[in-house]
């Protein structure tokens, strides 16, 4: 049970140590930063990726694991095949990550129905998650509660208020921080034509 505990605030201390809140990781697309990821194939959530997702789409491997939303509920990642998803990696006590609150929210609601807003919350407890979805506003779309870090892992997240985009095949187009969410609107813009 011990290490249970140890292990979030483990995992919190690493990537405190790697990059702080709101630090500017820098822009890098899939091929610069290597997103297609061998931590994706050894998940132990990962399968063969034969099955499929939303509109009988096949499920690309990014997208092949389970969660739980802060709010409780299943999640399967495999519904969200065939359209892009945007997936937004933050933690409650992170300013920069309220900064960016109101544009992934926007982009979120713009987008609905075209392409997928998920929030993978970290680095805390879930009623933390529950009270950040609350205070700002970010409800109208999914937030995954990642007390373990296992969806970090999978996308080799290090840092909190992160985004992964990924096109409707699950190709990482672009992963980094986006201050504010600037630029967000405009990524997804092009993944939608």
């Amino acid at each position: 049970m011990r290490a249970r505990t140890l292990l979030p605030a483990t995992l919190a201390a690493a990537l405190l140590t790697v990059t702080g809140c709101g630090s500017d990781g820098g822009s890098a697309s899939a091929g610069e930063a290597g997103a297609s990821t061998a931590a994706e194939a050894s998940s132990p959530a990962a399968s063969n990726g034969s099955g499929s997702g939303a509109e009988g789409a096949k499920v690309p491997e990014a997208l092949n694991f389970t969660a739980t939303t802060v709010d409780g509920k299943p999640f399967d990642a495999k519904t969200l095949a065939g359209k892009p998803t945007v997936l937004w990696f933050w933690a409650p006590w992170c300013p920069t990550c309220k900064g960016q609150a109101a544009e992934t929210a926007k982009v979120a609601t713009g987008n609905a129905g075209k392409v997928n807003v998920v929030g993978v919350a970290g680095l805390d407890k879930n009623a933390a998650m529950r009270d950040f979805v609350a205070d700002t506003g970010t409800g109208s779309f999914p937030h995954l509660s990642d007390e373990n870090g296992e969806v970090w892992k999978r996308f080799e997240v290090t840092q909190q208020s992160h985004y992964v985009i990924l096109d409707k095949t699950g190709k990482t187009l672009y992963e980094g921080v986006l201050p504010g969410g600037k630029g967000l609107a405009e990524k997804v813009a092009g993944l939608t034509g």
